[in-house]
């Protein structure tokens, strides 16, 4: 046991009131002088004194022992001597987003790209322990999010993200190899990157496969996700009378995307709706759980229950036995 503390110490002011009760009581006593007078107490010699002269200060040390008790009660003592084992989980995610004007798309409701962006924070949310970063790309690639444990941030940039922010096409190469340098100096055993799109590759000076070589080389895993149903999909197309919802072919690379998650290890999925896209990020979260640092933390338990409740009847205990055996009769 490594001893007890108090929560709300202040309350040992109130045993000060013990002083100025024990003064009042000894000049009251001392003051105390007999109702009758005798010449001489030479007869009363004899007479043995009994148990009530002995206990006959009982009742007000027992009311300033409650009053004590009651101060120590009020001061919340608690044990600190649970000692607990927490493993927490954790590991370095980096999201890698596609968010070209192909996400607009109504396969997904309202769209790929809000549908992503929902079920992504959804993920962040339930992962308090892990360093989380963000990468966007669509013609081009850059970092929206560095790795943070402040998820607040974090969602909040995300919902800041929308298609045309940066110049159209999809660079999926630039997007990983981008995602691979917000990761490649981390020191935790686990790196992994979520790399989602809708498309092929068809901008960029990295190619996908070379991106994915260098992730290897830096012991990232990438699960990749293919984002769009099977066949077409609505979309909505700008015309002279407005716009328009017109079904276009959905274009997925694939064979890329499930080469780059072999080259790191990682696997690859495929989104054509949104219970799917939620039961493939629940998979990730399922794979991706690795025990980091043990931490100790004090369990504190509550210890003033037994300070009040003899607090309590230390003080009932001298009222009776003030207002009854050793009652003062004036």
């Amino acid at each position: 046991m490594s001893g007890i503390t108090f929560k709300n110490p202040e309350f040992f002011y109130l045993l000060l009131v013990l002083i100025p009760m024990l003064a009042w009581y000894i000049f009251k006593h001392r003051k105390a002088g007999a109702s009758i007078r005798y010449s001489t107490t030479m007869g009363f010699k004899g007479i043995s004194k009994g148990w009530k002269y002995y206990l006959r200060h009982a009742p007000f040390v027992l009311q300033m022992a409650g009053i004590g008790l009651l101060s120590v009660a009020l001061a919340r003592p608690q044990s600190s001597n649970s000692w607990q084992d927490v493993t927490t989980e954790g590991i370095d995610i980096v999201i890698a987003l596609d968010i070209s004007s192909s996400m607009l798309a109504r396969d997904f409701q309202p769209n790929r790209l809000d549908a992503a962006k929902k079920v992504a924070t959804e993920f962040i949310s339930g992962r308090p322990n892990d360093k989380i970063g963000l990468v966007i790309f669509s013609g081009e690639s850059f970092t929206q999010c560095p790795l943070t444990t402040d998820h607040a941030v974090l969602i909040n940039l995300f919902n800041e993200v929308h298609s045309g922010m940066i110049e159209d096409g999809t660079a999926i190469g630039n997007g990983l190899a981008t995602a691979v340098a917000r990761l490649k100096d981390s020191k935790d055993k686990s790196k992994v990157i979520i790399l989602l799109t809708d498309g092929e590759n068809n901008r960029g000076e990295i190619a996908p496969e070379t991106a994915a070589e260098l992730a290897k080389t830096y012991g990232i895993r990438v699960y990749t996700i293919g984002i769009g149903t099977i066949g077409t999909a609505p979309y909505p197309v700008q015309t002279p009378f407005g716009t328009q919802i017109r079904d276009v072919p959905v274009k997925i690379d694939e064979a890329t995307l499930q080469k780059i998650a072999d080259i790191t290890g990682g696997r690859y999925f495929r989104a054509t709706d949104n219970q799917k896209l939620v039961h493939i990020y629940n998979e990730i979260d399922k794979l991706e759980k690795s025990k980091i640092d043990v931490k100790h933390y004090s369990k504190k338990d509550e210890r003033f229950q037994l300070f009040a409740l003899l607090a309590g009847i230390f003080l009932i205990i001298g009222l009776l036995l003030k207002t009854t055996i050793f009652r003062n009769i004036p």
